[in-house]
């Protein structure tokens, strides 16, 4: 769908919609949940509380090009700083919430941040850890008025929007003038990247580069006004801000702030969405969740749900063909949509037209189950690096277990190696303050994404897996990983698996279970345990387990087959380090950790 009107930069964006769309209504722009009442935010309010905390930034000293950090969970007074520190021709650094104060600190500093935004009480503690040794920051502000405290420096945001209506009174159109004078090729935000090694690297977006992406969305999605995004993915990260914040704002649509991952399915309830930004952790706790409670049923029922899926897959792969529908199977589809298929889209709110997911590699047999039910759900791929789509599956032109075809406007090719270049409009302009590693990774204005790919006969974008993730056994043989743990997750017992075998004669795997799993099949086959922790070291759980592997791994060349593996008593988490916030595991903290374990499975087995 075409964009509403042409805009170059995210505040001119800002400007056109929020006076176009204000014009003769109040209509919710924002919603977001305070107690247990749904708040709405309009468009003119959404306005007056961005221009006023602008001026009040101003009234502080903000200036064009001055770096200003946020650290805040999704919430409006997340977009109210976000369009005040860009209308000011400053750069947003948004940080993740769960960073710490190391962490806050690198990053005010490498970026020279004047200021910060926090959440909360818990989030300024944090930064007042550091504050001394951060030299050009000036002020914090809590968007909570009531954490504040009463440190030198340190205001709520009602005291800075306060500034701002005095402000504003000597200085009625610097907020719009401002907004104006911002051209496309300046800098817009500076992202720190988590990566599964290293110190981060502030990824330099422009705003050309990030509304590239937003008008290319519009070319391949049909979304309009109409729509409601429920959004629940962390705001710093891009491809929310890109698909689920500014995309959604930029045609009219609703932006509905989830509770918390833990309440998105009563909140999709709630808030009927029709389109939705996840990660693939969501559809596996999804698949998990409804496998579980399909095996609780009477037999009976099961038939009834295992029937209707396969004939979901077998009425979506008619419907591509192109030949028309044999009239048995669309009755039959109408059956298992009445049985079973409308009741897994309520669980969605019932207007859900897709999923959008990205952050990581979705597993075929995911999408394919979640189809058969009438939920689709569109794959996409990129980076912070290219702000961030570069290739993605349309609602009408999709293929599981691939990423999609390359977004308009943007070139992909293969390098020798087998790794992704990207070349586009949306490409950064390198890491801020880091000529070194920009040079290794921009070459002719290409972008070496690190990821190993290659197209299948119909242009759809295959990844294998990230370069440096590719490790050779003993034997010279080479794996990817990645591939190969997406098919294990397929199973209802495992809810993470590392693969473990560079440099080693087979190859073996960490694998954190689904604890709710086992306790359901240890209660069901009367397996006396007392915590999890001597759950997952009793014989029958590791048997159950070997057997779900030798179920899942028919189809694996010898040389790809665990042989051996650890069942872990706790998940791997973004707090332990193990992952990072795009919920993406470190394997080399991961191995590293668990090194013991490691070699004890290879103990005695290798040369």
């Amino acid at each position: 769908m075409a964009i509403y009107k042409e805009f170059k930069t995210i505040s001119q964006l800002f400007q056109i919609i929020t006076k176009d769309f204000g014009k003769g209504n109040d209509r919710p722009v924002l919603k977001t949940k305070i107690g247990d009442q749904w708040k709405e935010i309009g468009y003119e309010q959404l306005y007056r509380e961005t221009e006023n905390f602008a001026f009040g930034l101003a009234a502080l000293g903000v200036k064009r090009n001055d770096k200003v950090a946020i650290i805040a969970e999704n919430r409006p007074e997340w977009v109210y700083t976000d369009m005040a520190i860009l209308g000011l021709g400053g750069v947003d650094v948004p940080l993740y919430p769960i960073s710490t104060s190391e962490t806050i600190e690198f990053c005010i500093n490498n970026s020279e941040a004047v200021g910060i935004v926090v959440s909360n009480k818990f989030q300024l503690n944090k930064v007042m850890k550091v504050r001394n040794e951060c030299k050009t920051l000036r002020f914090i502000v809590v968007m909570n008025n009531e954490e504040k405290g009463n440190d030198k420096n340190v205001f709520s945001i009602s005291d800075v929007q306060a500034k701002g209506i005095e402000f504003g009174k000597e200085h009625p159109d610097y907020f719009r003038e401002s907004c104006s004078l911002t051209q496309e090729n300046e800098l817009c935000t500076i992202i720190y990247t988590s990566g599964t090694t290293g110190i981060p690297k502030g990824v330099m977006l422009t705003h050309k580069n990030i509304c590239s992406n937003i008008k290319a969305a519009h070319e391949i999605f049909d979304i309009g006004a109409d729509d409601i995004f429920l959004s629940f993915l962390p705001l710093c990260h891009i491809f929310e801000r890109m698909a689920g914040y500014y995309t959604a704002f930029s045609c009219g649509g609703m932006i509905v702030y989830a509770e918390s991952i833990e309440k998105i399915s009563g909140n999709m309830e709630e808030i009927h969405p029709t389109i939705i930004t996840a990660v693939p952790r969501l559809f596996e706790r999804m698949y998990s969740k409804i496998k579980r409670n399909v095996e609780s049923q009477p037999e009976k029922k099961q038939k009834i749900f295992n029937w209707a899926i396969e004939t979901g897959k077998e009425f979506q792969l008619a419907k591509k063909s192109g030949q028309p529908m044999p009239i048995f199977l669309s009755l039959k589809q109408r059956l298992a949509d009445k049985l079973v298929f409308h009741k897994l889209r309520e669980k969605t709110g019932g207007k859900l037209r897709f999923f959008i997911s990205g952050g990581a590699a979705l597993a075929r047999e995911l999408g394919l189950f979640f189809e058969a039910a009438g939920i689709l759900v569109i794959e996409g791929y990129g980076l912070t690096e290219s702000s961030p789509v570069i290739v993605a599956n349309r609602p009408n032109d999709y293929k599981f277990g691939t990423v999609g075809k390359p977004m308009p406007g943007v070139e992909i090719k293969i390098a020798k190696d087998g790794e992704i270049l990207a070349y586009g409009p949306n490409i950064m302009q390198g890491y801020y303050k880091n000529k070194k590693e920009t040079d290794e990774t921009i070459k002719d204005g290409w972008l070496y994404t690190g990821d190993i790919g290659v197209f299948d006969a119909e242009g759809f974008l295959i990844i294998t897996d990230r370069k440096k993730h590719l490790f050779k056994t003993s034997g010279g043989k080479y794996i990817a990983p990645t591939p190969i743990e997406n098919m294990f997750l397929a199973s209802k017992y495992i809810d993470q698996f590392v693969l473990i075998g560079d440099r080693r004669m087979f190859v073996s795997a960490l694998i954190v279970p689904d604890y709710e799993a086992l306790k359901e099949y240890a209660d069901a086959n009367r397996i006396q345990y007392k915590s999890i922790d001597e759950l997952v070291e009793m014989k029958q759980i590791y048997e159950l387990l070997d057997k779900e592997l030798d179920v899942f791994q028919k189809k694996l060349s010898n040389f790809e087959r665990v042989r051996k593996f650890a069942i872990l008593d706790k998940p791997f988490t973004i707090e332990s380090g193990e992952m990072t916030p795009s919920l993406k595991i470190k394997r080399k903290v991961v191995e590293e950790r668990y090194k013991d374990l490691i070699e004890d499975m290879y103990k005695g087995l290798e040369a």
